[in-house]
């Protein structure tokens, strides 16, 4: 007698029904979020690069879609932002200097959708720990891209395109830290 097992659901989005068509609504709404999220944009004196929720959603996209539809949604994102698309931060698209950033997105929804299939954003300290390795993905692309489109030498591109963010950085991960273990939460009441 075989025994008929649930298929294993290891992150938020394979809770919703369907197959490729699901895979890719939640492509397409990954980086229309993510791209609505760049419109809540700050400029801060001093650096070229704004603060904007784009990372925030990034990160979570990843997490809840998966390494793989994560990182083909900020993929997404990214070529259609370069194509013309206006949801890069106030509206741009092209190669703005921050576009390093954005390219950081596509290793960081990998990443963190990774973790998240491994049960990275159960509970809220695993989540810290995976967003905070998420947003080093996005700095290690970012950084060097800033310098690379600006001159800038290492030191000044941490000091406009990190230091500046780092407070929103963490207030970000701590709304990461009660927003996805309490989506489980729910998940599991079902």
């Amino acid at each position: 007698m075989a025994l008929a097992l649930a298929p294993r659901r290891t992150v938020l989005a394979d809770f919703v029904p369907g197959a490729l068509v699901r895979d890719l609504t939640l492509v397409v709404g990954g980086a229309a979020v993510t791209g609505l999220a760049a419109q809540v944009a700050l400029p801060v004196p001093g650096s070229p690069v704004p603060l904007t929720g784009q990372t925030f959603a990034a990160l979570l996209v990843g997490a809840a879609l998966g390494w793989q539809r994560g990182a083909t949604s900020m993929l997404l994102y990214l070529i259609a932002g370069v194509a013309g698309v206006p949801w890069f931060q106030g509206g741009s698209s092209g190669v703005p200097v921050s576009l390093g950033y954005v390219v950081g997105f596509v290793f960081a929804g990998a990443l963190v959708g990774a973790l998240a299939g491994r049960g990275g954003d159960r509970t809220p300290l695993r989540v810290v720990g995976t967003m905070v390795l998420g947003n080093l993905a996005i700095y290690a692309v970012g950084v060097p891209w800033l310098m690379a489109m600006t001159g800038m030498s290492l030191s000044k591109a941490v000091a406009v395109g990190v230091v500046p963010f780092l407070l929103g950085d963490a207030l970000k991960i701590a709304l990461a830290a009660g927003v996805l273990p309490g989506a489980w939460a729910l998940v599991r009441r079902r």
